[in-house]
């Protein structure tokens, strides 16, 4: 078979980055294929991740447009333009559309699935299909949210009972979404946890990673544990609401705030779900524009992993006027503290990083 070779004239010069300034003689992942079928049936992790970011975008603009309206609505006392009802019922789809459908998917399932395989060299995510389902279920879940809109939902995104077992909002078609968009991210933190085990270049351990994985990879720890207990949380209320068989509800023999207990032992892991990732890009970014290898490099992949773990050990922080002890209080407040330390790693290596470092003060960096 011939082989054929770049004239002069084919070969883009470099720009300081080592990348080839102008168009490439290949089509990028943009244009490969043409079509609405052929992104709505992709399996390239790049489109789907693109996907997933104009879903978390629009996410975006809807839950900004609630805030806009809570905001005016406190222009002044008493009512401006909405009742108090309607009200509760802006505040509640302003929380849970930016906290479930922009926060959290926001860097790992977008950016992630877009950076993540190029970072670790591999061809694509262990799960491509499974990669597509997870983008599926985000927009059913979404769907049901947002279509909890018309019916007032009016809980508070916490969804706390006892006044989401009594109120006759749409709770149910809220907690589908919820579900849902569990069970995206849980497949999402699967697929990537598999991608790093096992599709890593030979050669490349676990110390030859970028911190931008390790972040990744942490985040999906927190992903495939702590979300089924939330989709089991959901579950719980809708077969309360259904059968009223006594878990939450006081007047049959439940506790309401054993319902506070399952949501922040998955909602305080999901601030780290947050951050972490978040951490990660700026490590990079640091590393980068400093022109300097990362400082402290294994403290900082550690660090990144035991924020993981820590997050689940201080969920009661969140319930401190829920009636629990003074003990209580005190050792989650002792756990909380620790949180302290893995974050303080990170930064103390960031500006050890900007020491002396040849620094760029470039779009990304600024």
């Amino acid at each position: 078979m011939a082989t054929t070779t770049a004239t002069p004239s084919q070969v883009k010069p470099a720009n300081e980055y080592g990348y080839p300034d102008g168009p490439t003689t290949e089509p990028d992942f943009l244009h490969v294929s043409k079509g609405i079928k052929s992104w709505l049936l992709t399996l390239d992790h790049k489109r789907i991740g693109m996907m997933y970011l104009f879903g978390i975008l629009a996410s975006l603009i809807i839950g900004g447009a609630f805030a806009l309206l809570v905001r005016t609505e406190l222009w002044a006392p008493g009512k401006t333009i909405v009742g108090q009802d309607t009200y509760n019922a802006f505040f509640t789809l302003h929380g849970a559309v930016m906290v479930f459908l922009v926060i959290i998917p926001g860097i790992p399932a977008a950016l992630g699935n877009i950076i993540m395989p190029i970072q670790l060299g591999a061809p694509d995510v262990a799960f491509p299909r499974l990669n597509l389902a997870s983008f599926y279920l985000w927009c059913a879940g979404a769907l049901l949210l947002v279509c909890s809109v018309p019916g007032g939902l009016d809980t508070g995104w916490t969804l706390y009972t006892p006044y989401s077992l009594e109120t006759k909002t749409p709770v149910l078609v809220a907690t589908s979404g919820v579900f849902l968009l569990g069970f995206s991210s849980i497949f999402t933190g699967l697929n990537f946890l598999v991608t790093i085990h096992k599709f890593r270049p030979q050669g490349m351990g676990w110390f030859q990673l970028p911190l931008n994985v390790w972040a990744i990879y942490s985040t999906a720890i927190m992903q495939v544990l702590a979300t089924p207990v939330l989709g089991i949380t959901v579950l719980l209320l809708a077969v309360e609401r259904f059968a009223h068989i006594g878990i939450f509800d006081p007047m049959l023999g439940g506790d309401p705030v054993l319902f506070q207990h399952f949501f922040w032992f998955y909602s305080h892991p999901a601030v780290y779900i947050m951050i972490i990732p978040g951490m990660g890009v700026v490590s990079e970014l640091i590393s980068t524009y400093a022109r300097k290898p990362i400082f402290g490099y294994r403290f900082v992949a550690y660090s990144s992993v035991s924020l993981a773990l820590l997050s689940f050990l201080v969920w009661g922080h969140h319930m401190f006027v829920s009636g629990q002890s003074r003990l209580a209080n005190m050792v989650f407040s002792a756990l909380t503290f620790t949180v302290g330390i893995p974050s303080a790693i990170k930064v103390l290596n960031w500006v050890a990083t900007l020491y002396k470092g040849d620094i760029r003060l470039k779009t990304p960096m600024i």
